[in-house]
């Protein structure tokens, strides 16, 4: 499988990439700066951002990963990033999986209260968290496009240990057996390369929780 990654030069980003790579599938890299993926010289690398981004750039990848990344309290960079991404994908049969925020989860059986609207949420985090559940709404009401929205835990562990297992949901906030929202890095990649191959949640969102130790 032909899959592309935007962005993947980030934490979570590599952490697909590596994944992908695991399983032997032809990975295209887009990122701003080629120099930061030197030590992956078996991956082919566009150089450029999503907002340069053409139909030739896509049209001959199976998947491509949306991991663009907006700084916290930028509440419109992954709205206009995933505008961008949106027209390109109207032009092509390239599916897209975007790697989408905790914060447009809901935390009640309800579906009333959304978890970046919650008191524990910083301040800081509540813009971009705003802007990822735009543009999953944006994704929604798209019409020619192919995608998938995956939303992570609420605790998004950097150094997390990969166990090879996880949790599916979709759009309600999940706990783990020790009553943490929780999900490592290496873990969500697994979820992600597992929806590459598979395809089970097209033009949905869904969600992942794993175990800690």
């Amino acid at each position: 499988m032909k899959i592309g990654i935007i962005g993947a030069s980030g934490k979570v980003r590599t952490k697909v990439l590596e994944e992908a790579k695991r399983r032997g599938h032809e990975v295209t890299a887009i990122v701003r700066n080629a120099e930061k993926l030197k030590d992956y010289s078996d991956v082919k690398v566009i150089e450029k951002d999503i907002f340069n981004l053409t139909t030739d750039d896509i049209k001959d990848l199976d998947v491509v990963v949306n991991a663009f990344g907006a700084p916290l309290g930028d509440e419109n960079g992954h709205v206009e990033a995933g505008r961008a991404l949106i027209n390109v994908l109207k032009e092509v049969d390239t599916r897209a999986i975007i790697v989408g925020g905790a914060g447009s989860l809901f935390v009640d059986d309800s579906h009333t209260t959304r978890v970046v609207d919650t008191p524990d949420v910083p301040d800081v985090i509540k813009p971009t968290s705003k802007g990822q559940g735009r543009n999953l709404q944006e994704l929604q009401e798209a019409e020619g496009t192919t995608w998938t929205f995956v939303s992570p835990s609420a605790e998004f562990d950097v150094e997390g240990k990969r166990t090879g297992t996880y949790t599916l949901g979709k759009d309600q906030l999940l706990f783990n057996s020790k009553g943490n929202s929780y999900i490592s890095y290496a873990d969500y990649a697994i979820a992600i390369v597992d929806e590459a191959e598979n395809a089970n949640h097209i033009n949905e969102r869904f969600t992942v929780v794993g175990e800690q130790d």
